[in-house]
This record gives structure tokens, sequence and C-alpha cells, in this order.
């Protein structure tokens, strides 16, 4: 808040499908909060959180738009202002992504790098075998994006997991690289997935990518009979 209290953004949106009350501190601290599922209802249900930030679309009002993630812990306002700044100084910039540390934490240690384990594994393998030139992106899974609001409006948001990468690779496609920034936001900690997890999120990541590259996806093999 801030943020917009001095003027340099003009409006603080909470897509809110919490069930702790997250929406509730939210609008107490002064954000306009929207629930997920009141969002464009007549497209259905909400398919996630690629979905939910393509409907925010139609309560955003600015020129320039940016998201950044809930779970952010000891976030400051140099989230905002550091993404918004290239798009507010070069008229060239049409898409940023934020990079940062990642440090890893396990009960009380904190290890200072090892998250971000997706994107380490599989987000950036795949964009330096499909799209070389975007494996200068340092966190192509980052939540923590700003575009111009005649980009977002063409791109295909993808509905879950994937949709960071995704919009990466479409705005690449649609603006050329040179549209692309990236800002230095130092450091970001949040909950890490439990390792069973992550394998679903990774498939999400892949398919997204296989799907732009023009790979289509092998059908399911058959299962082998067991022998007589």
């Amino acid at each position: 808040m801030e943020l917009r209290d001095h003027g340099a953004v003009d409006q603080v949106v909470v897509v809110d499908a919490s069930k702790d009350g997250t929406g509730a501190i939210a609008a107490r601290l002064g954000a306009e909060v929207h629930a997920q599922a009141g969002l464009m209802p007549s497209f259905g249900r909400v398919l996630g959180k690629g979905d939910a930030m393509w409907r925010s679309l139609s309560v955003l009002t600015g020129d320039v738009v940016c998201f950044v993630d809930a779970d952010t812990e000891r976030f400051g306002p140099h989230f905002g202002c550091g993404l918004v700044g290239p798009l507010v100084v070069d008229p060239e910039a049409q898409f940023v992504k934020g990079f940062y540390r990642r440090p890893f934490r396990l009960g009380d240690e904190v290890a200072p790098e090892g998250g971000g384990r997706v994107t380490e594994l599989t987000a950036r393998p795949l964009l330096q075998l499909f799209y070389p030139q975007l494996a200068e992106i340092r966190q192509p899974l980052a939540g923590e994006i700003a575009a111009r609001r005649s980009l977002l409006e063409q791109l295909p948001f993808a509905t879950g997991y994937a949709v960071e990468i995704a919009m990466l690779i479409d705005a690449y496609e649609l603006a050329g690289f040179d549209a692309i920034a990236q800002v230095d936001l130092d450091e970001r900690q949040n909950r890490h997935q439990p390792l069973s997890e992550l394998g679903p999120m990774a498939t999400e990541v892949l398919r997204a990518v296989l799907d732009r590259s023009g790979i289509v996806e092998r059908p399911p093999m058959a299962s082998l009979r067991a022998a007589a």
C-alpha cells in the first residue's frame, strides 16, 4: 500500500481463493480484494493460477500490470518498483521478469542456495535445448512479472503451474528478446514444496515448452501383459 500511497502505483489488487482469512486481512490493509471464483464466472470454474491471473485483467485498470506471488516472505516495495522500472524508463521494454537468490530452508536450517528445484532441473535445461536465447533468463518460473497490458491481452495464459514459462515463451515469440528485461530483486524466500509434489509441477512445465516448440506428445504406451 505504501507504493500506492506515494503514487508509484495506481491500484493494488488481491485475487483471493484462500481459506485462512487472507482476503479479509488484505482488505483491512487497503487492498482491493476480489474472490477468485467471482471473476468472469461465465467462463466456469477457475482452472488454476494462470486462469486466475488472466481473469484478473478484467478488474485491473492500468496500462502496466505487475504480478507478484502472495507467499513471498519479507516482501518489500523494491519488488513492485523494480519490476515496473524498465517499463517506465525504456519504451522498448514490454515484459519483465524478476530474479533472485533462492535459499533452501529445511526446518530451522537455511542453506544459501538450493531453492527453485524445478527451475534448475527442468525449466532452464528445457529453455537451453528449445529456446537457447531464453536460457539467459535466470528465473523463468518467477511469479514476479510486469508487462504492458497491450502485450498481456495477446498472450494465451496457461491455466496451471506452467503459466510463467508459457508467458515468457509467448512474450518472446510475440515481442522478441529485446523486449524482455530482467530485474534483480535480491532474495526470495517462501515455503518449499515436498519433493513428491515437484513431479507434477515439472510435468506441466515440460508440457508447456514442448507444446510451444511444436513437439507433439507421444501417446501413452500400452501396458505390458504379464507373462503367463
